[in-house]
């Protein structure tokens, strides 16, 4: 019998345990999924130069480069001659044994790479100019021809060109708070950006033979050194933007003597190269913050561009703690002005533009500088340069305290609204661009959507301001649905490096801005949003911020975990898509020992159906469900009999425990006859077709109208 038991007992065990092995075998494991999930994975860990809270820390530093050029324009043969004195700082904890030196212009040299990673077709049909650019004769003969690298002696100094990229070889180790100077002579041909491309260079007008030069990666300039990427050193290939340090700028810039000329810094000899009469206009305009006013009118201009002086002379500029320097020079321009009141110190507002852009720049240009500088200054900090200037370059780019800018109205001086807020929203996103990333110097190759988008979302604002019924065409987030919902293949999220993504405006500009729209609008509200962006933006001002920066900052003003919405929006390349599944409606009665029943009501539509007890509030069990990836706060409409409309916002956070759907329970006074997901387009929803409830195709709903009807 003890046998017998013994085997019993141990068949059991063996099939017990059999059954718990497969049991085990069954449930593999997994790591955290969840939609909110921190991100501590995927930011840098915090340290005493880049603090937890998205501030910088107490060891934080940077480099600092200075600069002092003697530059020739040379417009006979549309070229650059420039000799530069360059003194570099290591403020950093490191010991250098070289340095990195951009050269931009060698994209467009004769043997440039560019062109060779872009892949192109055979057309159809193309435009004369398209196709001039496109297949030219012979390449032009762009790029810096470096005559001579020295020491301060004039001895040589080792360096080694690689593209768009200038090693200099250090004689010795620089050290930490040391300092290096040396010396670069230069010269290129301008290209003609208007036939060959390009982000600055010169318009030729046939007309008159003159050209409107807008100057810009003109020089051999310095590449950041920081604690995140050592030498941001990425070769230029000609849409990702630029890494600069800050620092001084004394520049000369000579030119033929009938040329006015714009540029970033103070003009420190006004009289050498202005007219008395130009000075008094000046003096006039400096004044004056209701209206521009012209320092050099429409008739002075044409009236100057007849001749061509061969005298020249030399505009003297002082730059300090800038990151870049540009400049513009042209016989043709009409120069205007005026003073804009930045909390009680005087900033100027500057525009240059030839008589083909008159009236639509004289009518708008100056204004709408001013108004971003007002717009920026209240959501970020005051504008701390003396001037902004926008120039009629027929390109949309910018730089310290100079951009330059579109739109030109029909011969006869008339301008569509479409040309008009065309000019207005380039003019405002490049001069906003003073603000990201001219001063709040993030990384443009590296991360884009730092400058582009952070700007966008500003431009939005100022747009506003400037008119409150401005189209606004990038931002609002209908606006960005048919992208997010369209090829996932020709998609990539915005943490990507900007080289590399499609759809760049979308990707760069529209996505990133509309995040910072909903953050603002429907996740954070203004106020949390306004207090926590102005904090990143003073935190940053004046250094290299990186997204950890920004995404720590947002959260340590606000006292909200974002970290869902930078995930979803920022990382992945999800949708919004949030529906109404189902909805049941419940009547109370009484129970036994003093209880209450709930009691499904089966009638036939939201609304007219039968109430049990007429003194209880109607309950209706909901459940939405979320098709799309993103997880996002669930708003509904509730519309009743009476016509009356209700809103309940549910947050984010009622995803948390069930990506796929959840139930919640409505109670009100009054019955329901319709549901609606997201009313006012707030969220990027990619589907609206399960938005609402009833569905327009459910055969309830229409049993629902006829009985209406009846």
């Amino acid at each position: 019998m003890k046998k017998n038991i013994l085997f019993i007992f141990s068949a059991l065990f063996v099939v017990f345990s059999l059954s718990s092995q497969n049991k085990r075998e069954t449930q593999t494991g997994h790591t955290n999924q969840n939609k909110f999930k921190q991100l501590k994975d995927e930011l840098a860990t915090p340290n005493s130069q880049r603090t937890a809270s998205g501030a910088p820390g107490k060891n934080y530093t940077q480099q600092k480069v200075d600069y002092t050029m003697d530059i020739v324009l040379d417009d006979d043969n549309q070229r650059i001659y420039g000799e530069e004195t360059i003194v570099y700082h290591n403020n950093s904890e490191d010991t250098l044994t070289y340095l990195w030196v951009q050269l931009d212009q060698n994209v467009r040299a004769a043997d440039s790479k560019t062109p060779d990673i872009q892949p192109n077709s055979i057309p159809e049909s193309i435009s004369k100019n398209r196709f001039n650019r496109n297949f030219p004769e012979k390449p032009f003969d762009g790029g810096f021809k470096i005559t001579n690298v020295t020491n301060t002696n004039g001895s040589n100094l080792s360096h080694t060109i690689n593209q768009t990229m200038m090693r200099i070889n250090l004689p010795k180790p620089l050290g930490s708070g040391e300092k290096f100077s040396f010396k670069i002579s230069w010269w290129y041909n301008i290209n003609n950006h208007r036939t060959q491309g390009g982000r600055s260079g010169f318009e030729h007008f046939p007309e008159d033979g003159n050209n409107n030069y807008v100057i810009a990666q003109f020089y051999p300039r310095l590449c950041v050194y920081d604690n995140v990427e050592g030498w941001q050193n990425d070769q230029f290939w000609g849409r990702s933007e630029f890494a600069l340090e800050f620092g001084d700028f004394n520049v000369n810039i000579t030119t033929p003597a009938d040329h006015m000329l714009g540029a970033t810094g103070v003009l420190i000899n006004e009289k050498e190269v202005l007219t008395k009469k130009q000075q008094e206009k000046l003096a006039l305009a400096k004044r004056t913050f209701d209206k521009p006013i012209e320092i050099v009118s429409q008739k002075e201009a044409e009236e100057i561009e007849k001749g061509k002086s061969k005298k020249t002379k030399t505009w003297k500029f002082v730059a300090k703690n800038v990151r870049d320097y540009a400049f513009a020079s042209s016989r043709k321009f009409i120069w205007d002005g005026m003073a804009v009141d930045i909390n009680g110190r005087t900033v100027m507002a500057y525009s240059y533009y030839s008589k083909e852009a008159n009236p639509l720049y004289g009518d708008h240009s100056t204004r709408a500088v001013a108004q971003t500088l007002k717009t920026y200054s209240r959501y970020t900090f005051d504008y701390p340069y003396h001037k902004a200037i926008s120039v009629d370059g027929q390109m949309g780019m910018e730089y310290p305290q100079i951009c330059f800018n579109p739109g030109r109205p029909n011969p006869d001086g008339t301008y569509s609204d479409r040309v008009k807020y065309r000019m207005i929203k380039v003019t405002i996103h490049e001069v906003g661009h003073n603000f990201f990333p001219m001063i709040v110097n993030s990384d443009e190759r590296q991360w884009t959507w730092m400058d582009e988008g952070l700007n966008s979302y500003m431009e939005m604002l100022a747009e506003l301001d400037y008119d409150p019924n401005f189209p606004i065409t990038r931002g609002y987030p209908k606006n960005i649905v048919k992208y997010m919902g369209g090829d996932q293949s020709r998609i990539a999220p915005i943490m990507t490096k900007g080289d590399n993504v499609y759809q760049f405006g979308y990707n760069a500009y529209g996505k990133p801005a509309t995040a910072l729209w909903i953050l603002r609008e429907t996740i954070m509200g203004r106020e949390l949003f306004d207090h926590a962006f102005k904090t990143y933006a003073k935190r940053w001002k004046f250094k290299h911020p990186t997204p950890a920066d920004f995404f720590r900052s947002m959260e340590d003003a606000s006292a909200m975990d974002l970290d869902w919405f930078w995930r979803g929006w920022f990382y992945t390349t999800d949708v919004t898509d949030i529906g109404v599944k189902e909805v049941k409606k419940f009547y109370t009665e009484e129970g036994r020992n003093n209880s209450i029943n709930f009691v499904e009501d089966t009638t036939e539509g939201l609304g007219f159906g039968k109430n049990k007890n007429p003194k209880s509030k109607f309950h209706y069990e909901i459940t939405y469900d979320k098709p799309g990836g993103l997880v996002m706060p669930i708003i509904v409409e509730f519309t009743y009999t009476d016509g009356t409309k209700e809103r309940k916002t549910y947050p984010a956070q009622i995803w948390r425990f069930n990506d796929k759907q959840v139930t919640k329970v409505f109670s009100s006074d009054k019955e329901i006859t319709s549901i609606t997901i997201d009313p006012d387009l707030e969220t990027a929803d990619v589907d609206t077709s399960n938005n609402s409830w009833p569905k327009k195709n459910d055969n309830k709903f229409e049993k629902f109208k006829n009985k209406i009807k009846g």
